[in-house]
């Protein structure tokens, strides 16, 4: 189950959802930079990272600017210290999400054995077995 904060923060980004064709752009950075892990042009990037000219163009600027990646002077983008460090943390977010994420389904599910507790008692069954009895 995708778990979803206010803010459209996911608890479980490693979960693609099927009707959600768009990338976060956390997540164009993260592809971007695993294939600049291994010293890439900017076609391999465009075409790696599924990206169109003008977003690789975009997104490459600020990671620049950011000092993520560096480019050489045969026009190689590599990844720096910083950027491995910033694939690091994205790593940890990840495994912290689905640990949330787990815990959130967790909790769920004592909610629903609760109520099942509170709510799902003879008489209850019995009035709910003679309401379908009504509407059949």
């Amino acid at each position: 189950m995708v778990m979803w904060l206010p803010g459209r923060f996911n608890l479980n980004p490693e979960k693609k959802e099927k009707e959600n064709k768009h990338r976060r752009r956390l997540e164009i950075v993260v592809d971007m930079l695993s294939v600049a892990l291994a010293k890439a042009k900017k076609t391999r990037i465009m075409y790696q990272a599924n990206l169109s000219y003008q977003l690789v163009e975009k997104y490459l600027e600020s990671l620049l600017r950011s000092g993520l990646v560096e480019c050489d002077d045969q026009s190689f983008y590599m990844v720096t210290g910083r950027g491995k460090e910033f694939l690091q943390k994205y790593a940890d977010y990840l495994d912290r999400c689905r640990r949330i994420g787990e815990e959130i389904n967790g909790a769920q599910g004592d909610v629903l054995l609760l109520e099942n507790m509170c709510f799902n008692s003879q008489c209850d069954s019995k009035r709910m077995t003679s309401r379908k009895e009504v509407f059949v």
